[in-house]
């Protein structure tokens, strides 16, 4: 954060001194000194100062958030408790992590000790780090509270009250309250596990600037409360189904695709294909990883975790992608 405040005050000064050469240049006697001098300073002072304040908006947003102080909260921790947030955290956290395999991606498997440089791995490392946190209470996690834990997941900041970068670009502030604390229940009976790697994001300058122009999108403030929709084959849940599973994080809020950009390559709309489909194919492919006509999915399609989906969440997902948005 340091580095970047005193980056953004060097572009202040610089963006003055590039106004004062501007007016420097409009007043001088020569007809040429006030044409090109006042344009080429103009100029300057126009790209300074367009830097200066995307720059400004990009490390107010990151540092200093707005969000709301930790709850003051203690996850009873029961067996039900547990049991889903099992079943939501390797549905969810898992893809981003997990250990990171041979390949250099996540393993999608435990532990869950992170250590991911997904800003690297994605192709826009240029705006800095974002590696993933060690879940496990071998990492940072271990010192967080239940309340600062639940403020990570819902408001998308660290415990310092630090944007979490890459997650404040995903869904998960739209669970609900009773499964956030499901989660957090889960995630204090895993093992501890070490990371040897330094966790967490480190914005780029010119991060803070894409991010202050928007061209990774604006994090939306997260309510204090969610409930979720009734459990059920609906279109409704479904969509509670798509936000957990991480569809609606690829494919867009309304799952209907997403264009290429800084944050990433494009995404495309899955209703086009299952609005084809039958449930029966729908599920077998979620299940096998490969469509009707035989074709698999590609790599970045991470149907190894759809396919945890109880078969009542995934016709629930079902319903809502043959549902307009």
């Amino acid at each position: 954060m340091l580095t970047n405040i005193i980056i953004w005050l060097v572009v202040l000064i610089l963006t003055v001194a590039a106004g004062w050469l501007t007016w420097r240049a409009i007043r001088a006697k020569r007809l040429w000194v006030k044409i090109a001098g006042g344009l080429g300073a103009g100029l300057l002072t126009i790209v300074l100062a367009a830097l200066t304040f995307f720059g400004g908006k990009g490390i107010q947003t990151a540092y200093f958030p707005g969000a709301a102080d930790a709850p003051n909260l203690t996850v009873a921790g029961t067996p039900e408790q547990i049991a889903r947030g099992d079943y939501l955290v390797n549905m969810s956290c898992i893809g981003c992590h997990s250990a990171v395999g041979a390949d250099g991606n996540p393993a999608q498997e435990h532990p869950l000790n992170g250590g991911w440089n997904i800003a690297q791995a994605e192709g826009f490392g240029f705006v800095g780090d974002m590696v993933t946190e060690n879940l496990t209470p071998g990492g940072k996690l271990a010192s967080y509270s239940d309340g600062e834990l639940f403020r990570a997941i819902r408001h998308r900041v660290n415990k310092d009250g630090d944007l979490l970068a890459f997650m404040s670009l995903m869904t998960y502030s739209q669970l609900s309250n009773e499964d956030t604390e499901a989660i957090i229940a889960y995630l204090r009976t895993l093992p501890p596990v070490e990371q040897t790697a330094v966790t967490g994001d480190k914005l780029s300058f010119l991060g803070s600037i894409m991010f202050g122009a928007g061209l990774f999108g604006t994090p939306e403030k997260a309510a204090e409360m969610v409930v979720a929709p009734p459990q059920g084959v609906t279109a409704e849940y479904g969509k509670y189904v798509a936000t957990f599973a991480e569809c609606r994080g690829c494919h867009g809020p309304d799952a209907t695709g997403v264009e290429e950009s800084p944050a990433g390559p494009a995404t495309p709309n899955p209703r086009t294909l299952v609005g084809t489909l039958t449930l029966e194919q729908f599920a077998e492919m979620m299940h096998t990883g490969v469509k009707p006509d035989g074709v698999a999915f590609p790599e970045t399609m991470p149907w190894q975790i759809a396919s945890k989906l109880t078969d009542d969440d995934l016709a629930a997902l079902y319903a809502y992608l043959t549902t307009n948005p």
